[in-house]
């Protein structure tokens, strides 16, 4: 497990944690299902079997406890992951949470040795790029069954 305070980037007076029991459910289905545009509508069912599913890590005010940014990895574990559900609260954007936040995770996975970690996003690209990621480099082998 990333130890919060080897973080790199993480602005002080904030804690990056992978245990899901912290995870604020409420909160973080509020934030995806009323702001994010790929949640849109989200049911809280749906977020809770999401979490349930997955690999959850927080960023949390050390001062409150209160989370302020949440991530999701759906993986085995062994070969491949897939990083989704990225969000930081509105009022602390802008603070590089969201960039140290991936930063974390990457390091938490990184002992799986996945062959690959991959996202989708629409307009953070410049986030996702300074921790490392790229385009794919052959989009044109990747297929989807169902479309958002």
């Amino acid at each position: 497990m990333t130890d919060a305070s080897a973080v790199p980037g993480l602005p002080d007076g904030y804690e990056f944690s992978a245990d899901t029991a912290r995870i604020d459910i409420g909160r973080t289905h509020h934030w995806l299902s009323t702001d994010a545009y790929w949640a849109l509508g989200r049911t809280r069912d749906k977020h809770e079997r999401a979490v349930a599913g997955s690999l959850n890590f927080g960023v949390y005010d050390r001062a409150s406890g209160e989370q302020v940014a949440y991530a999701r990895v759906v993986t085995d574990e062994a070969t491949f992951a897939w990083l989704c559900d990225v969000y930081v609260a509105p009022s602390v954007r802008g603070k590089g949470l969201g960039t140290a936040l991936v930063v974390a995770i990457r390091d938490h996975l990184q002992p799986c040795g996945l062959r690959r970690i991959l996202l989708a996003t629409h307009d953070a690209h410049g986030v996702y790029e300074k921790v490392g990621f790229k385009e794919l480099d052959k989009p044109g082998q990747w297929m989807v069954l169902g479309q958002s």
